[in-house]
């Protein structure tokens, strides 16, 4: 039992160290690109380019992450690569400036700008898609309904204290330290103490006991699977050759990752394209309410400083606009900060609650309020009020961390019942590279084999589907909830001439949400009443008999 906990804190200290990251880092974004000039409408457009990537790539990692067999398991050399990502990141986004400078003193502007689009595209891309493997990861060590959802509570505690840490530090004011200002300033302080604490966490995952793949095989419960994605493999296939050098090795293998995503982007849009109806369903209603939370969460500096504070971002340093906005961003830094604090306290008591009140009402009312709370800000004129509706937000915060991921546990421990509508695969397509997880086979049954459900006297076999996969169907629902609003929010500020909008925006698509959670499958029974209307499956049939 001990060592199991321990599991689950090693695993989920980095999903904390991710969060400091995401929340502090990502922090400065907006600022920093209107600071260099950019204009507010391309400025949103810049944020949605870190999910845009994540909707193409992020179900390719997870395919890969499902059939992966190496030395290492099957999820952390996918975590440790895009960990590489976050913290080149990190690196540049304080230094763009100097860095432009230095490589092209004529005229650094343009340069600086680029920099700073492009590490801010990597940080976001890499550290969202980062979290597709951590929680199949989750998955793996803590499988079952009652055991997932006690595991997905700890991760969303860790990630609500990642995100507090992240939010408390901007916050701050470290402009007068000896060791900000010989570092350049406050944003180069923090950036450097978040990459500190980013490598500590990252330390954990050396410690994860995971499967492990050694000789091309693996052993697990008495099954021997051999292997044709292990590193091994694919050294010996496409750089063994003992004159090549392990630069051209490298090179190599490059080229063979870009083909292989390439190759492997029609066949998981195959796979995507045929989920089952419950994924449908709970991929859609989450969309709704992460583009509301995302619509606040994402443009809250800019709201805050502009907004409520008067403030002009790209204001002269030391005029009263560019201190009333710099005082106005501090200030939403401590409503996020109070955000995540309440997300920590619901993290704790929301497997109580969910087993009391039932999924659905937990849910629900997690977008009820979100609701209440973005109507609010629209028209307050309060620091205050805006500040306590921002913290509120907590609570919904917390439920799309845990509800989703819980659910999906619990459709994947009966797979006959809850993916029975699904369409088969194409003939002829191999789910080796797919799909790793079987279809609760017997015993002695290979688990590359899936079990046929009886339709009418004919054999249908059913999809297996792998975890990461489906792990990354939902956290697509997650970046392409910031794509929409980054593409249009920004020209609807512009058009209506407040930052009000924003949060107008959120208050609309959480109704849109509350509306597409009345298709949602909570339960066993809500299945039984989502397909009673049109006549039970046979798998229902065999199970009401």
């Amino acid at each position: 039992m001990q060592g199991r906990v321990c599991q689950l804190l090693l695993v989920n200290a980095l999903t904390c160290g991710l969060e400091v990251c995401m929340a502090a880092g990502t922090f400065y974004i907006p600022p920093l690109l209107l600071q260099a000039g950019i204009e507010e409408r391309y400025m949103t457009m810049v944020l949605g380019v870190g999910p845009v990537l994540g909707l193409i790539f992020v179900p390719v990692i997870g395919s890969y992450s499902d059939s992966w067999r190496g030395r290492f398991g099957r999820r952390r050399p996918f975590i440790w690569l895009l960990c590489v990502g976050v913290l080149l990141g990190l690196q540049v986004l304080p230094q763009a400036s100097h860095l432009a400078a230095l490589l092209y003193p004529q005229s650094p502007r343009w340069l600086e700008g680029v920099l700073l689009v492009g590490a801010a595209c990597l940080l976001e891309f890499s550290g969202q898609a980062c979290f597709t493997p951590l929680e199949a990861l989750i998955s793996d060590q803590f499988p079952g309904e009652e055991e997932s959802r006690r595991a997905f509570s700890v991760y969303s505690l860790m990630i609500s204290l990642g995100g507090c840490l992240g939010y408390l530090l901007p916050a701050l004011d470290w402009s007068h330290a000896p060791t900000a200002a010989y570092l350049g300033g406050q944003e180069a302080f923090i950036y450097v103490l978040i990459t500190l604490i980013f490598l500590t966490c990252l330390v954990s995952t050396v410690f994860i006991s995971e499967d492990r793949w050694t000789g091309g095989e693996r052993t697990r419960k008495g099954v021997s699977v051999s292997s044709t994605l292990s590193p091994s493999h694919w050294r010996s296939r496409y750089c063994g050759h003992p004159l090549l050098s392990w630069a051209q090795c490298v090179r190599m293998a490059v080229g063979w990752c870009v083909s292989l995503c390439v190759s492997a982007l029609p066949r998981v849009y195959g796979v995507c394209m045929s989920f089952p109806a419950v994924i449908r369903r709970l991929f859609v209603a989450e969309l709704f309410s992460w583009m509301a939370l995302m619509s606040f969460m994402l443009f809250y500096t800019d709201f805050m400083g502009v907004g409520l504070y008067r403030g002009v971002p790209n204001a002269t340093p030391g005029t009263q606009e560019r201190l009333r906005y710099d005082e106005g961003v501090r200030m939403a830094s401590v409503g996020l900060f109070l955000q995540c604090l309440i997300s920590v306290v619901c993290s704790i008591l929301i497997e109580r609650w969910m087993v009391l009140l039932g999924t659905r009402a937990v849910y629900v009312s997690s977008v009820i309020l979100l609701a209440l709370a973005t109507a609010v800000m629209s028209f307050s004129k309060s620091v205050v009020m805006v500040t306590v509706m921002a913290a509120a937000t907590g609570y919904t915060f917390c439920v799309l961390q845990v509800l989703p991921y819980t659910l999906l546990c619990l459709y994947h421990s009966d797979k006959r019942v809850f993916f029975s509508s699904a369409r088969p695969s194409h003939q002829g397509e191999s789910d080796d590279h797919t799909h790793s997880k079987p279809l609760l086979p017997p015993d002695n049954a290979s688990p590359n084999v899936s079990l046929p459900l009886e339709r009418e006297g004919e054999a249908v076999p059913l999809p297996q589907r792998g975890m990461c996969l489906d792990m990354a169907i939902l956290d697509s629902a997650y970046l392409l909830s910031q794509v929409l609003p980054a593409l249009c929010l920004g020209s609807i500020v512009q058009q209506s001439h407040s930052v009000s909008a924003y949060m107008a925006s959120a208050c609309f698509l959480s109704l849109l949400s509350l509306l597409c959670s009345t298709g949602v499958v909570f339960t066993r029974s809500d299945l039984h009443r989502l397909t009673g209307s049109k006549g039970d499956t046979p798998t229902l049939r065999g199970l009401k008999d």
